[in-house]
């Protein structure tokens, strides 16, 4: 096999796509900053234990593991930053109050999400820690659409969903933790055959409440209205319910559509309450995840409120449309002190002026150059080519 070719669903960036994903990050992290975020780096290597979450097997199957020739345990490399920087705010931070932190990094996935998706993310996003209500979650999702928006992604349509209701039906029947598993794997995968199955011994209630939650999805004010008729009045689902109303009106104004899926439980083991995903019409995947998280801090030995989103710069760079590459100056090779005071004068007012070095006019679209320096009348000037 030549050495030449990369693995399966990995890909190098070429120019074009490399400068504009870098320029994106640059926007992503500006905005987080003028929101208060702090900026933090994990490292793309840590212990297996401190990435693989308990009960999360689908990280688990995602996540690279290798054995590390210093120490002989199992390392990991990282397929969600998300466990890092709860990690950070956990145990380096360590703040009592609200801590807002935002990233940006590679991350590795044994396998590719969707048909069409590298298996080397580069995810950018934001958490915020140490606060349980709702203000924080239509913080975060605000912060979301903003980012989207500012990156040149419109069009979006938003659902939410909520682990809330799900987890509230199977509490209150005291079902076992391999039902529980086995209800979710249904409802995750919409198979409602599977679920009509495994829902017959269950009281009538709880039975009707389940097989509901899979027709759950839609437009928002409809289905909550049904939502409220066919689920059980429990206090917990009433605020999932009350939450997700209030969600809706307050992020409708950001996109072109919100709506409502309550058999939504991608990370139920992860997530805690909250759940929202953004589309796009050029992606088959969601473009941006997120919710609510306040359990993972278990894992640290120190439990924190948390909500947060993170989305895939390569995904996102995919959906935009092509831009007229930037072109630069050619510049002879020539030991002129004029024509170096030139040079630094121009690339002090941010242009990119490419020295000729072979002096080969075949070979000048190479540099990638739509202007030259020319000398006229004893002063180098800016010519078209």
């Amino acid at each position: 096999m030549p050495n030449w070719l990369l693995p399966e669903y990995i890909q190098d960036m070429l120019p074009e796509e490399a400068w504009r994903v870098e320029r994106m990050r640059a926007q992503f992290l500006e905005l987080m900053r003028g929101h208060g975020y702090q900026l933090v780096a994990p490292p793309l290597l840590e212990y297996a234990e401190s990435l693989l979450l308990d009960d999360s097997r689908d990280v688990d199957l995602r996540t690279f593991k290798l054995v590390d020739q210093l120490s002989g345990r199992t390392l990991a490399l990282r397929a969600d930053i998300t466990p890092q920087v709860a990690r950070i705010d956990a145990h380096l931070l360590n703040r009592q109050g609200v801590a807002r932190l935002c990233y940006a990094g590679s991350v590795l996935h044994t396998q590719p999400v969707g048909l069409t998706r590298t298996r080397e993310l580069l995810q950018i996003g934001a958490e915020l820690y140490g606060h349980s209500g709702l203000e924080s979650d239509l913080e975060i999702q605000r912060l979301m659409l903003q980012a989207l928006a500012l990156l040149g992604v419109d069009n979006v349509h938003l659902d939410l969903g909520h682990v809330g209701v799900f987890r509230a039906l199977v509490n209150h029947a005291g079902l076992d933790r391999e039902l529980e598993n086995e209800l979710f794997a249904a409802l995750q995968g919409k198979d409602t055959a599977a679920l009509q199955a495994l829902v017959q011994p269950l009281d009538a209630a709880l039975r009707d409440a389940l097989l509901a939650l899979p027709s759950l999805y839609g437009e928002c004010a409809e289905v909550l209205a049904r939502a409220r008729r066919q689920l059980p009045d429990y206090p917990e689902v009433r605020a999932a319910l009350d939450a997700l109303q209030t969600a809706a009106a307050d992020l409708q104004p950001l996109v072109s559509r919100v709506g409502i899926d309550l058999a939504d439980l991608r990370g139920y083991h992860y997530h805690s309450g909250m759940v929202f995903a953004a589309y796009h019409a050029g992606s088959h995947d969601a473009i941006a995840l997120g919710g609510r998280y306040d359990e993972l801090g278990k894992s640290f030995g120190r439990v924190r409120a948390a909500t947060g989103f993170s989305m895939d710069l390569r995904q996102l760079y995919s959906l935009l449309p092509r831009q007229t590459a930037c072109l630069g100056i050619c510049a002879p090779l020539l030991d002129d002190a004029a024509l170096s005071d030139k040079i630094a004068q121009l690339r002090a007012a941010g242009e990119a002026v490419v020295v000729d070095l072979l002096g080969d006019k075949a070979l000048r679209t190479e540099l990638q150059c739509d202007r030259e320096l020319v000398l006229r009348d004893g002063v180098w000037q800016v010519a078209a080519l």
